[in-house]
C-alpha cells in the first residue's frame, strides 16, 4: 500500500498507526540525504546516508525509485521490499507522488495507491507552520509544493480526506482488507479451488 499526501496532510501519523494496528504490514523505510530531525532514528524513520552513498546506491540499482525534494534526495531501497514480498508480507510505502508512480510501474500487480488530503487549505497551512522543525524558506517551499502534490490526487486508487484521524485509520484498514481479498493477491487460491473440481470426479 502506498500512502501519499502533501506535507502536513497526516500520512506519517496514519502510517505509524496503521503499522501498529496491522502486524502483517511491513514498513518500507526510505533512504535520505537530509539530516535527521529530533527524535528520528536511523533505520527506523529513515536510512540517513551521505549524498555520495545515495548516488552510489542509485547508480548500482539498489533503489526502486528516487527523487529530490527541497534539495534532499529520497529513495526506496529495493532489497527490503523484495524480501518482504518473498515472505508474503504486505508493504507500506510513505512516499510522494513521484515515488508512487515509480513503484506502481515497477510492481503494478502489488500496489494500491491511497492519497491523503488535509481537511482544508487553511488547516494544511496551519499544520506546516506549526511543525516547528523547518526553516522559514523550507516552510514556504512546502506550501508551494503542496498544491503540486495535491494536483496528482486523481492518479490514486483511493482518496481519504483526513478530517479525523481514527476515521481515516478505519478507512485505511478497510482498504487494506478489501485489497487483500482481491483474487490475484490470494496465494494458493487456484490450488484451493481445484480441490472442489477434483471432488466432483
Amino acid at each position: 500500500m502506498i500512502l501519499s499526501s502533501p506535507s502536513g496532510g497526516g500520512k506519517t501519523t496514519l502510517a505509524r498507526l496503521l503499522l501498529k494496528a496491522e502486524p502483517q504490514l511491513a514498513h518500507s523505510i526510505s533512504a535520505t540525504t537530509r539530516a535527521p530531525r529530533e527524535q528520528e532514528a536511523d533505520g527506523v524513520d529513515y536510512f540517513f546516508v551521505s549524498r555520495e552513498r545515495f548516488e552510489t546506491m542509485r547508480s548500482v540499482g539498489e533503489l526502486l525509485e528516487s527523487a529530490e525534494v527541497f534539495g534532499n534526495l529520497y529513495g526506496t531501497p529495493a532489497q527490503p521490499v523484495k524480501q518482504a514480498l518473498a515472505d508474503g508480507k504486505d508493504i507500506l510505502f510513505d512516499i510522494d507522488w513521484q515515488g508512487a508512480a515509480a513503484i506502481a510501474s515497477l510492481l503494478p500487480d502489488d500496489t494500491v495507491r491511497v492519497f491523503i488530503l488535509p481537511p482544508s487549505p487553511e488547516e494544511l497551512s496551519r499544520r506546516i507552520h506549526e511543525r516547528g522543525t523547518d526553516a522559514k524558506h523550507v516552510i514556504e517551499g512546502r506550501l508551494k509544493a503542496a498544491a503540486n502534490e495535491i494536483s496528482h490526487w486523481a492518479e490514486y486508487d483511493y482518496v481519504i480526506v483526513n478530517r479525523e484521524i481514527e476515521e481515516s485509520l478505519d478507512a485505511l484498514r478497510a482498504i487494506l482488507k478489501a485489497e487483500r481479498h482481491k483474487r490475484h493477491r490470494q496465494r494458493g487460491l487456484a490450488e484451493f479451488v481445484s480441490k472442489f473440481k477434483a471432488s466432483e470426479a
